[in-house]
């Protein structure tokens, strides 16, 4: 989806097809009532187009060398999180520790399964399995050294946070961790179990 805007008309592409807003000449009165239209018309097909976004297809490596797509990501049907991360990071270790304290009690509860992304670039690639081993994450870890996979998501910043349904539909995304993050996680994932 993207806009194109000059003095006579608004348009913007979604799909591959044009979608006119407005085809005449502007006044400020009519530009500032456009403005309005043009920010809401975005906001609706965002959410639509977003909501129901599926994983793109990017070939990634896990910490042992095995090729996965991450199209094909998944959890038998159930919920599951990937979790963006880097050896670096400090909020990142924080939340993925914090996880790992209650990731028993959530997969007994739910099934869901976490999938932690390190974003680590090549020459720094060897201290992910230390890490990973040193704080006893349980997670699949899967290793985008040259950031493929964050940015065919549009992720610019870590820690980030996607909750995938069963079928592998986005479902929820967020940036950032302070303590205590982790419950708003699995209250997210209890609701798309309840569904």
């Amino acid at each position: 989806m993207f806009a194109f805007c000059n003095l006579f008309e608004i348009r913007f592409v979604f799909f591959g097809k044009y979608i006119y807003i407005c085809k005449n000449n502007l006044n400020s009165k009519n530009t500032k009532n456009m403005k309005h239209l043009f920010s809401l018309i975005v906001l609706v097909l965002g959410t639509v187009y977003t909501a129901n976004a599926q994983l793109p297809s990017v070939t990634l490596k896990d910490i042992n060398g095995k090729t996965v797509r991450t199209d094909t990501l998944s959890n038998g049907g159930k919920p599951f999180i990937i979790d963006f991360f880097a050896t670096w990071c400090k909020p990142c270790n924080r939340e993925l520790t914090a996880i790992s304290e209650v990731y028993e009690e959530w997969q007994e509860e739910t099934g869901v399964k976490l999938i932690a992304v390190s974003i680590d670039q090549a020459q720094n690639i060897n201290k992910v399995k230390p890490l990973v081993d040193n704080h006893g994450w349980p997670y699949e870890v899967l290793l985008d050294p040259n950031s493929d996979f964050k940015r065919a998501l549009g992720i610019n910043m870590i820690p980030y946070t996607i909750i995938c349904d069963g079928k592998g539909n986005i479902v929820y995304k967020h940036n950032g961790y302070t303590e205590g993050a982790e419950q708003e996680l699995i209250d997210k994932v209890r609701e798309l179990i309840a569904q």
